[in-house]
């Protein structure tokens, strides 16, 4: 999820840099998108984490 919110970044700053500004504020939007579902994701596996939820007991 990250990797591709990178990628849309990079995309979107390209595009900016060669004036297509419809495609740099689409590419910049989806990287926002992807980047806070990357951290609801992260958020939800560190409190998983934290209360020992899912982890194997051995």
């Amino acid at each position: 999820m990250l990797k591709w919110a990178i990628i849309f970044a990079i995309v979107s700053v390209v595009a900016g840099v060669f004036g297509f500004t419809g495609i740099s504020a689409g590419a910049a939007g989806i990287a926002k998108i992807l980047f806070f579902i990357f951290l609801v994701v992260a958020i939800i596996f560190i409190v998983l984490t934290v209360l020992g939820i899912g982890a194997v007991a051995a």
